[in-house]
């Protein structure tokens, strides 16, 4: 399938969630990799007029957790957050940052991700891992 159409089907799972409140879009996919994209303005600001860790540790979730779904490729399963760690490197007040989700394990019952929060410029905003569980689904 090409890229351009599986982006559009993990966009789809988008509507009426946080992802679309906060106008996450996935932007990029490869064989190992994820990315999706946030605009910073103030829907996303902490009261400083930065962006707010929260909403970084949101775009982790949701692309480290979508990088296990899609690679695991498997409709019996469900994947679920178990651990986010994000440690916050640089501010942002407006524009947008990029989230790209790379693999660090792949086992049957859990996968560790890293995510890389960059923005426009690729200066390192946040750095994450996120741990998934892959349960059966009921």
């Amino acid at each position: 399938m090409q890229s351009s159409k599986i982006l559009e089907k993990l966009n789809s799972y988008n509507k009426n969630t946080l992802m679309q409140t906060l106008d996450i879009e996935f932007v990029d996919i490869g064989c190992d990799f994820i990315t999706a994209k946030m605009p910073v303005n103030s829907r996303v600001h902490q009261p400083y007029g930065l962006l707010h860790g929260g909403a970084s540790a949101a775009l982790a979730e949701t692309v480290g957790s979508m990088a296990s779904a899609y690679f695991l490729n498997d409709d019996t399963k469900i994947v679920k957050g178990i651990e986010l760690s994000i440690n916050h490197v640089k501010s942002k007040r407006e524009g947008t940052v990029f989230a790209t989700a790379k693999q660090i394990h792949k086992g049957k019952t859990t996968h560790l991700w890293e995510i890389r929060i960059v923005d426009e410029e690729n200066n390192l905003i946040s750095l994450c891992k996120i741990t998934n569980i892959i349960l059966n689904k009921n």
